[in-house]
């Protein structure tokens, strides 16, 4: 069929016109009259491609009657090529235009740049660098079979590209108080000691960032252990750690409240430990720990982003590929952010060590409010 005769009243033209070309016999002439030289299409439209190619040399043909007259040509050559590829499908994800319009419409994202949709929008938003995105469709290539590949490999590319670029910076996304209790003693209450760390261990000319140790700083929970897992090198009653850039402490116990949840860890300060100073490396420790000041560390809402699916390829068979949906794929957290932090603008880019690489949203950041979104864990740790 090249169209169908439909005499019926449209939104649109009203009944000035009753007759709709098909899609096959559309897409080519369309592409002729738009200038369009290669036509690339995925690999279903490959059994199109003989009509393709006749509808548009016949337009082309001129006819030459007797009397002289010349017929045809109503098409230029050369006439459009058309050129088939497999579909490039992503792991826990969906492509369909019309699925991502149902996640968008029935509010499962918040919009077609939600950081977590396989969309250029969202990938923007995600914080994906538009040369890893490049990258990425360069190694995988074009082939002539559906080939499946898997986020992780996306994921790779990403972190590939950021390691190079991407100043770095401390943040504790899951704040627990670490108490020097013998702060006072040694250096007085009042104390911040300075501190200073490259803000690229690669690249010196982005120089150094600056922050304090001070009696009270913000820990990750993960980091205590009241009793300790075989292999555990971080706090713990009665063992060393150092906190990154600072000093060596040691662990002392922890305070508990009324329901015997911690509330906070105490440790002792180890005197002539701070990083980078005579003598700092006599006391041999197996941890190291990232912290930021309670004195000066900015609170900052951090969205943790992970794959918007829990399967992965929801839409396939004959399930609702809403059934997948991953309800853990975006979790929001209040963490802390070392002062370095304060008034970067949106859409920076940074690794938070030990944690992964982070942007501050495009939409919500503000300087002072800061807005961050993970990109992706410093390595692939789904299903682990």
């Amino acid at each position: 069929a090249l169209y169908r005769i439909k005499r019926a009243h449209h939104h649109n033209t009203g009944d000035r016109w009753c007759i709709y070309p098909m899609y096959t016999y559309a897409h080519p002439i369309e592409d002729a009259l738009e200038n369009i030289t290669h036509s690339i299409c995925t690999l279903e439209f490959e059994d199109q491609r003989p009509f393709y190619d006749w509808l548009l040399n016949t337009l082309a043909e001129t006819v030459t009657l007797p009397d002289g007259r010349v017929l045809g040509g109503l098409l230029q050559k050369p006439t459009p090529k058309q050129h088939e590829f497999g579909r490039l499908n992503l792991t826990y994800v969906v492509t369909s235009k019309r699925k991502l319009r149902a996640l968008v419409d029935e509010g499962h994202v918040t919009g077609w740049d939600d950081p977590r949709m396989p969309t250029l929008a969202g990938m923007r938003r995600r914080g994906y660098p538009a040369a890893a995105v490049r990258k990425f469709a360069e190694d995988t290539g074009a082939s002539k079979t559906n080939v499946w590949v898997d986020y992780s490999v996306l994921e790779g590319t990403v972190r590939a590209e950021l390691e190079g670029t991407a100043a770095r910076a401390m943040a504790v996304i899951d704040p627990l108080p670490l108490k020097l209790t013998n702060w006072a003693e040694l250096y007085g209450a009042n104390h911040h000691e300075p501190c200073h760390a490259p803000a690229h261990p690669q690249l010196p000319e982005l120089g150094q960032r600056s922050f304090s140790l001070g009696p009270v700083v913000w820990i990750e929970k993960d980091d205590f252990a009241e009793v300790a897992p075989k292999g555990f090198f971080r706090l713990f009653p009665g063992n060393k750690v150092r906190l990154k850039y600072g000093m060596v402490v040691e662990c002392t116990g922890c305070e508990k409240d009324a329901d015997g949840h911690i509330t906070a860890v105490l440790a002792s300060v180890v005197p002539d430990t701070k990083s980078g100073t005579p003598g700092a490396d006599a006391v041999k420790v197996k941890g190291t720990i990232t912290w930021v000041g309670q004195h000066d560390g900015i609170a900052a809402e951090i969205r943790l982003f992970d794959r918007l699916f829990s399967l992965p390829q929801p839409d396939a068979g004959d399930t609702d590929f809403r059934a997948a949906l991953n309800p853990r794929s975006k979790t929001v957290v209040t963490g802390y952010l070392e002062p370095s932090l304060a008034q970067v603008p949106a859409d920076t880019r940074f690794q938070f060590e030990r944690h992964g690489y982070f942007v501050t949203d495009r939409l919500d950041h503000r300087a002072g409010q800061p807005v961050i979104n993970r990109i992706t864990a410093l390595k692939d740790s789904w299903g682990k």
